[in-house]
């Protein structure tokens, strides 16, 4: 092994570093969403359907983690620029790029096919979050019931004082959902354990801080 890799050049050492990584990092997410499934916390898909009127039976909908994470409206899995697509483009791209190194020998070539395997892989995950968004929104969960003081984490950090939205993960009828999320309180980091509040829109969380007691 240690001889294979000597062998390489510095730009395949790094091609190959950059692909298991990102191929290590799926993994994680992988066995973290079905964690997250089976436990209270992490991951999964996020879902959500708009509505303005709190009174509404609104249906909340799911993501899925690795994403299935993962895309038009941040809380649909649609969003584009998230950290899970990033991964999967990597490894679309890391493994064809190795794979076809010796067939097509053109790294110019080699390059803008990896690129697009890629892009079809980061595509297809979106549309898979996509339709698995629409099969849970059939479920008619009534978030305006059923989300009020359940308990999860924050995914992407919540800014303090209702200064933007973050997104939190957290466990409705045994199913880990994402939402979108505020808080009134200080900024809450990724990680912190939260509590829903309020709910306010289907797809929206008022949030705040499980304070750890110490006794």
């Amino acid at each position: 092994m240690i001889e294979w890799w000597n062998s390489l050049e510095p730009a395949m050492k790094v091609l190959w570093a950059v692909t298991l990584s990102a191929s290590l990092v799926f993994v994680i997410q992988t066995v973290m969403t079905f964690l997250g499934a089976a436990g209270d916390s992490d991951f999964d898909i996020n879902s959500d359907i708009d509505t303005d009127a709190p009174g509404d039976l609104a249906d909340g909908s799911v993501d899925v983690g690795t994403d299935v994470s993962e895309a038009a409206h941040p809380s649909t899995g649609m969003n584009l620029l998230t950290f899970r697509n990033f991964v999967n483009f990597l490894i679309g791209f890391g493994w064809t790029a190795i794979l076809l190194k010796d067939s097509v020998p053109a790294t110019g070539l080699r390059m803008l096919i990896a690129i697009v395997v890629g892009v079809i892989l980061v595509v297809l995950v979106m549309l898979l979050f996509k339709w698995l968004t629409d099969m849970q929104e059939s479920g008619n969960i009534n978030v305006y019931k059923s989300a009020i003081n359940c308990e999860g984490t924050v995914y992407l950090t919540i800014p303090g004082e209702r200064g933007g939205e973050g997104k939190i993960q957290i466990t409705i009828n045994n199913a880990v959902r994402e939402y979108a999320a505020v808080t009134d309180g200080p900024t809450l980091r990724t990680g912190t354990r939260i509590r829903v509040v309020e709910v306010v829109s289907a797809n929206t969380m008022l949030v705040e801080e499980i304070n750890s007691v110490i006794i």
